[in-house]
């Protein structure tokens, strides 16, 4: 009789190991696809912001040209919210929020909205950024789950952020500053009293307390960055499989 329940025991635990290898295996391929797919789609905008430029000898107009492809792309990021949510991926909902919520708030909540500003100097500056930094981190995760991850990959990830992940700071809060004047002209965004919500928002001063929030924020991701890097770099485990 106890040799019947411990078979049943084993089988059991047999089943479960091969549930969990199957969804392990699920996981890791969606990832892979995911990354490959993301490595791929900034490696379109990088082109396409090069051809521009060549062509036209000008970043007046890059915004817009490669506007449909850049909202699309970052707004896929939130699956990224997704795979932390449900432990796919093994790293901070919060930091993983932020950092996405923060990127689709410029896109889609400055820069397509306030069209005045698309030509600033700002906007290159953090589309550059983002655009080298992304092409880095897919390529990273997707090299990483393959098994196959070039130094020169692993390398450029925990060192380019030091100088990029600044300049992409600035050029993002350049840009809101330049979208200011517009914002409080227009009153874009923002509820005035009275009316029947009996509530009021004012888009211009929310501006101010998100580029006040950057303050608390990017020393805390930077420094986030900075641990990871010596974890890395240093030979031992890396706590993300991806982000």
């Amino acid at each position: 009789m106890a040799s019947g329940e411990e078979d049943g025991a084993v089988e059991e635990k047999e089943t479960n190991n091969k549930k969990k290898r199957t969804k392990s295996s699920i996981a890791t391929a969606w990832l892979t696809f995911y990354n490959i797919a993301m490595t791929a789609g900034w490696l379109v905008l990088a082109l396409a912001m090069a051809r521009y430029y060549l062509q036209k000898g000008t970043h007046k107009g890059v915004y817009r040209s490669i506007a449909r492809t850049l909202k699309f792309f970052q707004t896929f990021a939130v699956l990224e919210v997704g795979h932390c949510a449900i432990g796919i991926v093994r790293t901070s909902v919060i930091v993983t929020g932020v950092q996405v919520c923060s990127r689709i708030f410029m896109v889609w909540f400055i820069t397509n909205s306030i069209r005045q500003v698309q030509n600033q100097e700002s906007v290159i500056l953090f589309l550059v950024v983002w655009t080298v930094t992304e092409i880095t981190r897919y390529s990273f995760y997707t090299f990483n789950l393959l098994n196959h991850l070039p130094y020169f990959i692993k390398w450029a990830r925990y060192n380019l952020f030091i100088v990029m992940y600044p300049l992409g700071v600035i050029g993002e809060l350049m840009t809101i500053y330049a979208a200011l004047p517009y914002v409080r002209r227009s009153g874009m965004y923002s509820l005035r009293l009275p009316n029947k919500y009996n509530v009021s928002f004012d888009y211009y001063y929310f501006l101010i307390i998100v580029m006040l929030s950057y303050i608390p924020l990017f020393p805390q991701l930077y420094f986030h960055m900075l641990r990871q890097r010596r974890r890395v770099l240093h030979g031992e485990v890396i706590v993300e499989k991806d982000e």
